[in-house]
């Protein structure tokens, strides 16, 4: 309500609900820049962004640069590039690298490439080297991929054994649930979904802001409710502001409106001669 007063007042000074909502957006974005940082950052893009054209510059002058094609791998498995990915850390395989990290991040690039034999036999070789590795990430990733494959059983699998190492994982219960539904199990696949957002719930700040997305999945009648009330009460304020005055309309010293310039020409017709 305190957002939508706001904006009521803002429309009211402007005399435009679009510029209105603009500047509303705008003042909220800087103060969660200043306070709970709940928006993604643009700055962290842009800067992911300028550090892989650095290290893509690096590779280009120096292509045995091994350090600089695992981080720049990284960064595009995160940009779902995954190709870019296999064609960037294959040579640090072939050239002897083959610590958890590289097969981690190899294995995930070949699944998002489609080569699911060889990302699922690269995923077996880091469980082998650290099977805690990244708290269960190597399952997570198993699940997420057996399940865009379609193949349910192995998904459910592996996402269970990701939740058993951690329970408050939103983003797990989430795909679980698709996995149920996907499968015909609808009361399991609402009760994954109620958990996910339990979990949500009780979480800390900051790990709220990491699972919003995720949360929002699980319940996505919420920000859909959000979107519909904003859009109607945006609506009722439009409405409203048509109505306002934008003038003065109060009589002048001499009874005259200033909205009738002419008002005071007519002292009387014919009578006042």
């Amino acid at each position: 309500m305190t957002k939508w007063f706001l904006w009521m007042g803002l429309t009211m000074l402007t005399g435009s609900p679009l510029l209105s909502l603009v500047l509303l957006a705008g003042l909220m974005f800087a103060a969660d820049r200043f306070t709970l940082q709940l928006f993604p950052s643009p700055m962290r893009a842009f800067k992911r962004w300028q550090r892989a054209g650095e290290l893509a510059g690096t590779i280009l002058t120096n292509t045995h640069d091994r350090r600089a094609r695992a981080e720049l791998a990284d960064i595009r498995v995160g940009q779902k590039r995954y190709q870019e990915a296999v064609d960037l850390l294959r040579p640090n395989l072939d050239a002897g690298d083959d610590d958890v990290d590289t097969l981690y991040l190899l294995g995930v690039a070949y699944l998002g490439a489609g080569d699911a034999p060889r990302g699922e036999l690269l995923l077996t070789e880091a469980e082998r080297l650290d099977a805690d590795y990244r708290q269960g990430s190597i399952d997570l990733e198993r699940g997420r991929f057996r399940l865009q494959r379609g193949e349910l059983k192995g998904a459910q699998e592996a996402l269970e054994r990701f939740l058993q190492v951690r329970q408050g994982s939103v983003e797990g219960r989430v795909l679980l649930s698709r996995v149920l539904d996907r499968q015909g199990l609808d009361v399991e696949a609402k009760e994954a979904r109620d958990a996910a957002w339990r979990e949500y719930a009780l979480a800390p700040r900051f790990q709220k802001r990491r699972d919003r997305w995720w949360a929002w999945r699980a319940r996505p009648s919420r920000p859909l409710t959000y979107a519909a009330v904003a859009l109607v009460m945006m609506g009722v304020g439009a409405y409203l502001t048509r109505y306002l005055p934008t003038h003065d309309t109060a009589p002048g010293p001499y009874g005259s409106y200033y909205d009738d310039p002419y008002a005071a020409d007519d002292l009387g017709g014919d009578d006042a001669e």
